[in-house]
């Protein structure tokens, strides 16, 4: 299943594309503005992204320069100017595709599709590739249950890496204990919460450089615990 990032300052319109997206089989993330949708392009595995081009904090051409400097992945980029320069200045920075507001949300998805069969077919890497989630020094290689830290390997029990992978796929969003113990142990489980905090300390050590001031995995007092990246 293809992984799809939207970075749109405009929740309605990004929403609207999540949903005709999701409908046809895709996963989809949002980000609302320039440098977390950066931030999460760069550290995160996605087959393709939809990039607005007026955004907060870092624009669209910036975020397109960035991710083409490290990534080949299909990039649309979508904007309610209609300037033929933008539109140039867009694809000479590596665009795939430039897509003026407002516009069919099938054709979007039309679109995405012939991106992502045209990109799997001139690479030929989609199927041998494992799905990964890269966060700066940290891989975890989901289809092989493998987890590297500086491109040394870490092992890690079932559980442990159950909970690493669903914090990871989950950045920048709080779960208590609760919701955690529920996702990781089931809610018909024999146990403790506590084990959540067991394990939690378990991750950190293998993980963290220093796991008394985490990078990875923040504690939010009174809330639980979230994966910063």
């Amino acid at each position: 299943m293809s992984k799809i990032l939207i970075i749109e300052d405009e929740q309605s319109i990004a929403e609207l594309e999540r949903d005709y997206l999701e409908i046809n089989g895709y996963t989809v993330d949002i980000e609302n503005s320039g440098d977390k949708g950066l931030q999460r392009a760069l550290n995160m595995d996605y087959d393709l992204i939809i990039l607005d081009l007026m955004l907060p904090k870092v624009d669209g051409f910036e975020i397109c320069r960035k991710i083409r400097g490290e990534k080949d992945i299909p990039i649309i980029m979508i904007s309610a100017k209609k300037e033929d320069i933008d539109k140039i200045r867009g694809l000479g920075l590596g665009a795939d595709d430039y897509m003026s507001k407002p516009f069919s949300p099938g054709e979007l998805v039309a679109r995405v599709k012939a991106h992502l069969s045209r990109y799997e077919r001139l690479s030929g890497r989609k199927e041998a590739r494992n799905d990964e989630i890269r966060i700066h020094g940290l891989r975890i290689d989901k289809t092989a249950h493998r987890v590297f830290v500086n491109e040394k390997e870490i092992t890690f029990t079932t559980k442990e890496f159950d909970l690493l992978c669903y914090l990871a796929i989950n950045p920048d969003r709080v779960f208590s204990k609760e919701q955690l113990f529920d996702h990781i142990w089931g809610m018909d489980a024999m146990g403790e919460i506590a084990t959540v905090t067991v394990h939690i300390r378990k991750l950190r050590e293998k993980i963290e450089l220093d796991p008394s001031d985490p990078q990875y995995i923040e504690t939010i007092w009174g809330a639980g615990y979230r994966f910063r990246i």
